[in-house]
């Protein structure tokens, strides 16, 4: 999930604060993910400044490996459970590697669902005060809205391409996994108002990520396919550190910018990946290599993000795989049909017979890299017999970048390198893989 539309928007609420990336440090953690819906909320009033006086930071505290599994129900957002706090309350945190703040629901009475992290119970809590640095946006690329709310507190407001937003303070808080695995007091939001009732658990390349933040050297995450919204939901898994299955990892290089390149149309701190192609059926179609590449105002870069539904094309790419899909499948189309506004290759009929006709699709990487998605993985139940491609066209969903969504994830390891600044790939059954 991205920060705002329009995109100028989008890209800077993305990139939090875009300086150096801390030394990442090698414990390896393993949880579980649920991925489901998001959902809404409501609005209060904010912390008293004397929680500021609670923060008492552990040098002592270690790293060592941990792993922790359950459950992960995929619907269309990966919903990660982790226990944050000292005692931990376990907080549910939308998985967003196209986001930089974390951040989770606080309980301000009256209006908080009973899930909502009480600060008043966790002795590592507090609270970022006005004076300090993060909530002084003089840094040329420090681009959050803070301001001083009136318990001289720092005060935040963040809002998504999807149109959810989350506002409150900045506070700080340990992520407590057990007695002796605890993460250092790491900056998140503490929202007091928000329309989804699931945080966020913001793992871009910024400062201020949580992988940067927890200083973790890897992550990886395994997509359950999606099989309708009235089937059952399969479970997958999510690591932090070294996945156990690396080894048979594909790994492409990461494209980088640097920080000062001020593009509008470009997010420095997302995952870029050197795309060459798009094959359909086997068939390789025309497409310029340069649609997936930044152009000179940032546009046409191609990034991989667990926070996005479906993928989406920029107009050059988006065309040519239409017409290939009207050549194999255009009988089966829905004529005059646009699902969430923005996919317009919708079918009528059996998924699996569209997906015969249409055939396997690749997307295609530098160093022979491929994200393979299989002919009955193709569609998206979209409810009333409808079943849609997952490839929207980039300008209706107000951006103008490819992105690559956890709909074409699927039965997919995806591993981050923070260190190599690399992205491996691996097939798996995700639905196993816990």
């Amino acid at each position: 999930m991205a920060p705002s539309t329009p995109l100028l928007l989008f890209f800077l609420f993305a990139s939090l604060v875009s300086l150096s990336y801390p030394k990442p440090s090698n414990h390896s953690l393993s949880f579980s993910l649920t991925s489901l819906p998001l959902s809404s909320h409501s609005k209060n009033s904010l912390f008293s400044s004397s929680l500021a006086s609670q923060f008492k930071q552990n040098p002592n505290t270690k790293t060592s490996s941990y792993n922790y599994r359950s459950s992960f129900k995929y619907s269309m957002a990966l919903i990660v459970s982790l226990p944050i706090g000292t005692p931990p309350q376990t907080q549910q945190m939308v998985l967003d590697t196209g986001s930089q703040l974390s951040w989770i629901q606080c309980k301000v009475p009256p209006k908080t669902p009973p899930t909502a992290f009480d600060p008043l119970l966790s002795s590592s809590f507090s609270v970022l005060p006005c004076n300090h640095s993060l909530c002084k946006p003089r840094v040329p690329d420090y681009t959050l809205p803070t301001s001083c709310d009136q318990n001289r507190l720092c005060h935040y407001s963040y809002f998504y391409a999807d149109g959810t937003y989350a506002e409150g303070n900045l506070v700080r808080e340990k992520f407590t996994f057990s007695s002796s695995q605890t993460t250092p007091p790491l900056i998140l939001g503490c929202a007091t108002d928000s329309s989804d009732t699931q945080g966020i658990l913001g793992m871009n390349l910024g400062r201020l990520s949580f992988s940067s933040l927890a200083k973790i050297s890897k992550f990886s995450y395994c997509v359950p396919p999606r099989r309708s919204q009235s089937g059952s939901s399969p479970t997958g898994s999510f690591y932090l550190g070294p996945n156990p299955s690396s080894a048979g990892f594909k790994y492409v290089n990461l494209m980088t910018y640097r920080q000062s390149q001020r593009m509008p149309n470009l997010d420095p701190l997302a995952y870029t990946l050197p795309m060459l192609g798009i094959r359909i059926n086997g068939k390789k179609l025309n497409i310029s290599t340069s649609a997936f590449r930044a152009d000179p105002s940032g546009a046409g870069q191609t990034l991989i993000d667990s926070g996005t539904w479906f993928t989406f094309l920029v107009d050059e790419a988006y065309s040519k795989v239409k017409e290939e899909i009207v050549k194999l499948a255009g009988p089966k189309l829905k004529k005059g049909y646009v699902y969430g506004g923005s996919l317009d290759m919708c079918f009528d009929g059996d998924a699996m017979v569209i997906g015969r006709m249409i055939g396997n699709m690749a997307f295609e990487f530098e160093n022979g890299v491929e994200i393979v998605v299989e002919r009955e993985k193709m569609l998206a139940d979209v409810g009333g017999g409808v079943q849609c491609l997952g490839i929207g066209r980039s300008d209706l969903l107000g951006v103008a970048s490819n992105i690559i969504g956890n709909f074409h994830q699927q039965d997919l390891w995806v591993e981050f390198d923070l260190v190599g600044r690399r992205v491996g790939f691996g097939r798996a059954d995700c639905s196993r893989s816990v």
